[in-house]
């Protein structure tokens, strides 16, 4: 498959795509972006792409979310993407190159086959349920 080479950080899904398979709408996304809790990049025409690192990021926000966090619990678990940060997203030739080289079939696949597999960073999620519990009462 051509996701060889492909990196987490590569702007690669359209909005539709990760509508999809995150199943928020695309309000819900634009609000967690105002909220600098995820930066897709832009093309030059203003549309939004979106890495794997941007999808687990949503995912995790509306974990989050289902668990009864507010945004300003969300904002202290997970800090906000900066621009300069290894896993920002980034459109350059070679994730414009990928993008053109797959249908949205194949990315959508892709990016379903990642979120199921879970190529999660070690440590990431046992922080966040640790980081979790102080907004918790305890009985």
């Amino acid at each position: 498959m051509a996701g060889d080479e492909i990196r987490r950080n590569m702007a690669l899904f359209p909005i539709g795509i990760v509508m999809k398979l995150t199943d928020l709408t695309a309000r819900q996304i634009r609000y967690y972006e105002q909220h600098e809790l995820i930066q897709p990049a832009r093309t030059s025409g203003n549309q939004r792409l979106f890495s794997f690192n941007d999808v687990e990021r949503l995912l995790e926000i509306k974990s989050l979310i289902e668990k009864g966090v507010n945004i300003a619990g969300i904002k202290q678990v997970m800090n906000p993407v900066g621009e300069n940060e290894d896993d920002s997203t980034i459109i350059n030739e070679q994730s414009e190159v990928k993008r053109r080289e797959l249908t949205d079939s194949q990315l959508h696949r892709m990016l379903k086959q990642q979120l199921m597999t879970g190529n999660k960073r070690p440590g990431q999620v046992s922080l966040i349920q640790g980081e979790l519990s102080r907004f918790f009462k305890h009985k």
